[in-house]
């Protein structure tokens, strides 16, 4: 009975890992075809780890071992990229897997070739089931580029691809927030991140230049997006929406910090004006968010110690 029992236990957990593993695989698999054809490594090291991080959140846990189900792919991408395989216990990722996959199609195919990105993209997603799993599986993608002359450089983001449940993107956009997205940016999401209610001490939402376009499109039906009421009340944006999405979790937020980070004109033209903005109400803004991600890892009992950094990919 015990051991009929405990199978049947087993039984029910690779039922309910599967789509994480399977999506988990898929997403490697396509990086290292994908890397294979643009030499760029340094994506799949980043990629690996955060989904390492992500098998290790879910409760019961998923190994590397488990997700790389085959003994020799382990065992040769454990020695081409050992980092990730040490260090998914204990430091965090700076973005979501997703972000490393759109990095890639862009450096494949060029950033200007937006509806081939989009398209390539999709054709992904429809490969991940996203009917029956948005494990891994981002929902949006946004362009964001300058339209004050010809030949702008766009810029691309995806909306977070975080495992199902609350928690694994509160700690990404959390993470993302301090280590990754453009100061601007992620000052306008902590002025609402963890409880989509302005924070009555701090001001950084900025506000997007006319002369800007961030336009978002469907990563499932194919429809362009109009702005959510968050990204409205984070960065300007023009919309006739009520619903409130979690701060953070829009393609937004990653498209304009591309651009931020290669637009110094446009980026202080979004400055923040408010004058509950300061570089010392920031760090206090920071520091509530860092401890904040340090209560929630120690408090849900996830075997993970953090080191205080953020994962550097290779």
């Amino acid at each position: 009975m015990a051991a009929r029992e405990q199978r049947s236990r087993e039984e029910e957990f690779l039922i309910d890992q599967e789509p994480f593993r399977s999506n988990a695989l898929l997403l490697i698999d396509k990086m290292l075809d994908l890397s294979n054809q643009v030499r760029q490594e340094a994506l799949v090291d980043e990629i690996l780890h955060s989904i390492f991080f992500f098998g290790k959140l879910r409760k019961p846990s998923v190994s590397p071992e488990s997700i790389l189900s085959h003994d020799e792919m382990f065992n040769d991408l454990e020695r081409r990229f050992p980092e990730p395989f040490k260090l998914y216990s204990s430091q965090l990722p700076r973005r979501s897997p997703f972000s490393c996959v759109l990095d890639m199609i862009v450096l494949l195919l060029g950033r200007q070739k937006e509806t081939d990105i989009i398209g390539r993209l999709r054709m992904l997603i429809k490969d991940l089931k996203p009917d029956e799993s948005r494990d891994l599986v981002p929902s949006t993608i946004c362009v964001s580029n300058k339209t004050d002359n010809k030949d702008q450089v766009k810029y691309y983001g995806v909306s977070m691809s975080a495992p199902t449940g609350p928690l694994p993107r509160r700690f990404m956009i959390a993470a993302s927030c301090l280590s990754n997205w453009d100061r601007y940016v992620a000052g306008a999401v902590m002025t609402y991140f963890p409880i989509k209610k302005k924070n009555p001490h701090f001001d950084g939402t900025i506000k997007i230049p006319q002369h800007v376009r961030c336009q978002a499109f469907d990563l499932l039906d194919k429809k362009s997006k109009p702005p959510c009421r968050s990204c409205a009340n984070m960065f300007g944006l023009t919309t006739a929406a009520e619903n409130v999405s979690v701060y953070g979790n829009c393609a937004e937020v990653e498209s304009l910090t591309n651009l931020f980070k290669n637009g110094v004109d446009v980026k202080e033209q979004a400055r923040p004006t408010s004058s509950m903005y300061s570089d010392e109400k920031r760090e206090k803004v920071e520091n509530l968010v860092k401890g904040d991600l340090r209560n929630l890892l120690k408090e849900k009992k996830w075997n993970f110690t953090w080191n205080g950094h953020f994962y550097p990919p290779r």
